[in-house]
């Protein structure tokens, strides 16, 4: 599709940063991701994990089916995808298991393998398949594999302060600010040991202020992310995949957890997402005792077939993503009684995304303490509250999209 067709598209909404909203600009890091991936491809053999996954979905009459479609659909409709068969698709996934995020003001891709499934996973064929337990369990191990090396020296190639692509450089700092962070610019690599290590970086001391920390009814943000969705009268089975995308209690806990879901029939959730270039981690958003920490294998790239041909890759799903989505829930034990159970679900929304858990039953943490982490990717989160809890909310929709993000430590809440 030639650009001026692409412009003729309505543009798609971009939350967090994460893509470019320009589609043109991410059909052209699609082609040159292609041809990268084809000439290492030709020389370097595929890694095992890879290898794995096309071994899944070339042996399993469905999965190859539903794939080809996809891939088949997204190219009738004239997406501009890098790639026209399963075996190409391999090559991509294979050069990104090496991949590190370069800086970018006008094409930033923070999350390539979402860029690259971007149309596949919202034709009428990917719908069932991104949702199918085994290829997410090979998926997961893929994304493992991508977050080992993410985690290993080799991926700071770009965290330096070189204009464009590093992570350091004066145009990058102005989305980051980096003078918040604990870095020492005197130090290669400003002192991290690992692009997740930069990714996860973590702020001064005194940068996040609890607001009212002596005050149980003000409770806080969670994570550094703009409000997304607020929803009262939660109940406990909903229709979560319609349209509206109404919260389903038994599906965000899961069913292994029937009484933790119980506990919040009637109540409220608060949703805001994480922008690519802010803090990642996860603070308590109330003062109590860690009553339920687990983690939720589930899905990676299924978005919400209500949506139809998405307008915004997975950020139009993220109502639905709390349902199936592979997650982090923890659940505090408010001092305050009135409050009682506050629930956190931490969802990672496509590539690595994985969700590290810190805080663990039985602790007690104080509002601001550190519970956890996402490792690279899209996040979304959510807090969770009983019903009649809630006296208002800071900040009410509908939300600005490009509006700045609730820090976090700040005020979201006041209980009753």
């Amino acid at each position: 599709m030639s650009d001026k067709a692409e412009a003729s598209r309505p543009q798609r909404r971009r939350l967090g940063e994460w893509l470019p909203r320009n589609e043109a600009h991410l059909a052209r890091y699609r082609l040159d991701l292609a041809a990268r991936a084809r000439a290492r491809g030709a020389v370097v053999a595929r890694n095992s994990a890879v290898d794995e996954l096309a071994a899944l979905i070339s042996g399993d009459p469905v999965l190859r089916m539903d794939m080809t479609r996809a891939i088949a659909q997204a190219q009738e409709q004239g997406h501009v995808l890098g790639y026209s068969s399963l075996d190409e698709l391999m090559t991509i996934i294979d050069y990104l298991m090496t991949y590190s995020p370069p800086f970018s003001e006008t094409s930033l891709v923070h999350c390539p393998l979402n860029a690259v499934l971007d149309w596949p996973m919202c034709m009428p064929s990917g719908y069932a398949l991104f949702r199918d337990p085994a290829l997410n369990a090979q998926l997961k191990h893929v994304l493992n594999c991508w977050c080992g090396f993410l985690s290993g020296p080799h991926s700071r190639e770009h965290l330096n302060a070189l204009p464009p692509d590093g992570w350091f450089s004066p145009q990058a700092d102005k989305h980051i600010g980096l003078s918040q962070f604990i870095c020492n610019p005197d130090e290669r690599w400003w002192g991290f040991a690992s692009w997740n290590d930069f990714f996860t970086r973590r702020f001064r001391d005194g940068v996040r202020p609890v607001d009212e920390p002596d005050n149980d009814k003000i409770i806080v943000s969670a994570c550094e992310a703009a409000p997304y969705n607020i929803q009262h009268d939660i109940r406990l089975n909903d229709t979560f995949w319609i349209k509206s995308q109404p919260y389903s209690l038994r599906d965000m806990f899961t069913a292994s957890q029937p009484e933790l879901a119980q506990a919040f029939i009637g109540g409220s959730v608060y949703q805001a997402f994480l922008s690519a270039f802010n803090y990642h981690r996860w603070h308590a958003p109330v003062s109590g005792v860690i009553s339920k920490a687990y983690a939720v294998d589930g899905a990676y790239y299924s978005n919400a077939d209500s949506e139809g041909e998405d307008p915004a890759g997975l950020n139009d799903s993220q109502g639905y993503i709390t349902a199936v989505a592979a997650r982090a829930v923890i659940v505090i034990e408010c001092d305050d009684r009135s409050i009682g159970k506050v629930g956190c679900v931490f969802v990672g929304m496509a590539d690595v995304s994985s969700c590290v858990i810190e805080a663990l039953p039985g602790q007690r943490v104080r509002k601001g303490d550190e519970l956890g982490f996402f490792q690279y990717g899209g996040s979304t989160c959510c807090v969770v509250f009983g019903r009649d809890v809630i006296r208002g909310f800071a900040l009410q929709p509908p939300f600005d999209d490009n509006g700045a993000p609730v820090k976090v430590n700040a005020r979201i809440a006041t209980a009753r």
